[in-house]
């Protein structure tokens, strides 16, 4: 108890005198883990696209697309 108490007076104490506390590069690494995930999707899409194309110009109307799913990939490319 004792332990916590003093870590949290600690803590406080720092923040009165102005540090910042936390991971000042958290939004750095959240940001690259946006653009990572964000640039494979796109890379899926333009790999999905010449399938969907053909499949529209075939008439093709069943599988396991869905229609939101076709949606998704349209809009990226």
């Amino acid at each position: 108890m004792r332990i916590s108490t003093r870590t949290r007076q600690a803590l406080s104490a720092a923040k009165a005198r102005g540090v910042t506390l936390g991971n000042p590069t958290l939004h750095v690494a959240r940001r690259g883990a946006a653009d990572a995930v964000k640039a494979e999707t796109d890379r899926y899409a333009a790999t999905a696209l010449p399938i969907i194309r053909e499949a529209q110009k075939a008439g093709a109307r069943r599988g396991q697309w869905h229609a939101q799913s076709v949606a998704n990939v349209l809009a990226r490319t």
